[in-house]
């Protein structure tokens, strides 16, 4: 922990220099097996691939980056998983999936954190799928919201990356929301996740309107211009802990977040129940076997997807 006796001191990077020296980015180990599959598979229907790809962070962040990078973006930004895969096209899709399949990234947990991947995985799922719903209710973009809580602890994989390179066993400190591991992170490296997450997807050429909130997540109200897509993702945060965790409710968002986006703690604790079932469902549609259909809750409805050969081909049923 932190708060032992200091450790050898070793010059801290920028959050810029840190999240240059990420050379792998971890992928959920339940999603990338099922989308190798659909990859695989000639008669997968492109809306099955985003449908996949929409609950895994990392595929999410490469065919993003993939989607925004010079070659293909052509000077236009694409905000969403289904405008990238469009874009970007079916081979690249297999070759970015096939990358992450073959590095067995998934095998690295967040040590520093003390999180295993299947953590990680649910904590971005589930702020997703928060965010989202907020974005819904208050009306802000809805992909850009679930995209944005997708992406919002990707600075913990920089972080934990340079940690286990020069503190090895040096585990940070994670306390009760509001503040997680922002004291632990600014003592070992004078930045947060947060600004690394930041400089991360600033790297990767993701739009202002996602790496501003993901920057400003701890104090949102503190930026201006993307005041409201950072409150939300700070409540989404909230719902995201509520959600994954078994315990006691974690401590209310501060008040005045919520004003900003027109709620109340009352609307938050309503709306548990609901991410709660649609996390449960995300994990219950990963462990269907082959063959078989699951439901899920997507943007304008819930639908059932197929897993398994049909010879129908595969589809999305409204």
């Amino acid at each position: 922990m932190l708060s032992a006796p200091p450790y050898p001191r070793t010059k801290s990077p920028t959050a810029d220099e840190l999240v240059r020296q990420l050379t792998h980015f971890p992928s959920a180990p339940r999603v990338l097996p099922r989308l190798k599959r659909l990859l695989t598979d000639g008669n997968s229907a492109m809306v099955d691939i985003v449908s996949f790809i929409r609950l895994d962070p990392g595929i999410a962040a490469r065919v993003l980056q993939v989607g925004n990078s010079a070659f293909y973006g052509n000077g236009n930004v694409c905000f969403t998983v289904d405008q990238a895969v469009h874009r970007v096209g079916y081979d690249q899709i297999y070759e970015l999936v096939s990358y992450a399949v073959a590095s067995q990234v998934l095998e690295h947990p967040l040590a520093a954190y003390r999180l295993e991947a299947d953590d990680l995985w649910e904590m971005s799922v589930a702020c997703a799928l928060a965010a989202e719903h907020i974005a819904a209710q208050t009306g802000q973009d809805q992909s850009i919201a679930y995209t944005t809580g997708l992406l919002h602890g990707v600075g913990m994989v920089a972080v934990n990356d340079w940690v286990c390179r020069h503190h090895a066993g040096c585990e940070l400190t994670v306390l009760p929301l509001p503040g997680e591991a922002v004291a632990a992170e600014r003592a070992l490296l004078g930045f947060t996740h947060a600004e690394a997450g930041a400089a991360l997807l600033k790297l990767w050429e993701f739009p202002g309107a996602m790496t501003e909130p993901v920057r400003w997540q701890y104090l949102p109200r503190l930026t201006v211009a993307h005041n409201r897509a950072a409150c939300l993702l700070h409540a989404a945060k909230w719902l995201r802990t509520a959600v994954c965790t078994e315990s006691s409710l974690p401590p209310a968002p501060d008040p005045a977040i919520l004003q900003a986006l027109g709620l109340g703690q009352r609307h938050l604790e309503a709306w548990l129940p609901e991410i709660r079932a649609r996390l449960d469902a995300v994990s219950s549609l990963l462990q269907v076997e082959t063959g078989e259909t699951a439901e899920l809750n997507f943007p304008g409805g819930r639908r059932a997807l197929s897993l398994g050969p049909d010879p129908r081909g595969r589809h999305l049923a409204a």
